[in-house]
């Protein structure tokens, strides 16, 4: 990567992550362009250099967080996911993401409150970043992989997705209908449900 190249990522990074900041902090609502790139320090021309508008960064922070969740997910769990038949390796890829998000509650409330699935399927298919992970190719891999073919994989992990987001908010910001832990066992009882209502029409 060239000079020029190398400050125009440094500055895109710097506005993202002041807009992050800001986003967690004094909310979507109350955050203006000109706050960014006041703080960023770079010139408003800038910012559309790089995004249409709020959204538009709000959105691609989303798909780049949600990006990282998942990176840190697989990394974390290493050589461990090659070992697991497709439904159990999705839901430890869940259970390290859950785990993080618990221990990051301003990242868990900006994504919940901002997370659709328009934008999370740009997410899985068109990574922000070049660090990003392309998500729909490791998920399509693993469904190749799984024993029996799946009916409507995109529905499947549309409501698997939706199932988690909603429920692990309450329990993780207000131990609401109770706590997490007491809650995993059900979640993951009702994700195998939503797997297996899938499974045998794929191939």
């Amino acid at each position: 990567m060239g000079k020029v190249d190398t400050n125009k990522k440094l500055k895109e990074n710097a506005l993202l992550r002041t807009a992050f900041e800001f986003f967690t902090t004094k909310g979507f609502g109350k955050t203006s362009i000109t706050d960014i790139v006041s703080k960023a320090g770079v010139a408003k021309g800038t910012f559309y250099l790089y995004f249409k508008d709020k959204y538009d960064i709000r959105n691609k922070l989303v798909a780049h967080k949600s990006s990282l969740l998942f990176k840190n997910a697989i990394s974390a769990l290493g050589d461990k996911l090659d070992r697991l038949p497709f439904e159990e390796k999705l839901i430890c890829i869940i259970d390290n993401i859950i785990n993080q998000l618990n221990e990051n509650k301003s990242l868990l409330t900006f994504i919940s409150k901002n997370l659709s699935w328009g934008i999370f399927k740009n997410a899985i298919t068109s990574p922000v970043s070049e660090d990003d992970v392309d998500f729909s190719s490791v998920y399509y891999q693993m469904l190749a992989e799984a024993p029996n073919g799946f009916r409507d994989p995109e529905i499947m992990l549309f409501m698997i997705i939706e199932l988690v987001s909603s429920t692990c908010y309450s329990a993780i910001l207000y131990s609401e209908p109770c706590s997490l832990e007491k809650l995993k066992p059900y979640l993951y009882d009702s994700i195998k449900l939503i797997i297996s209502q899938h499974e045998g029409s794929g191939k």
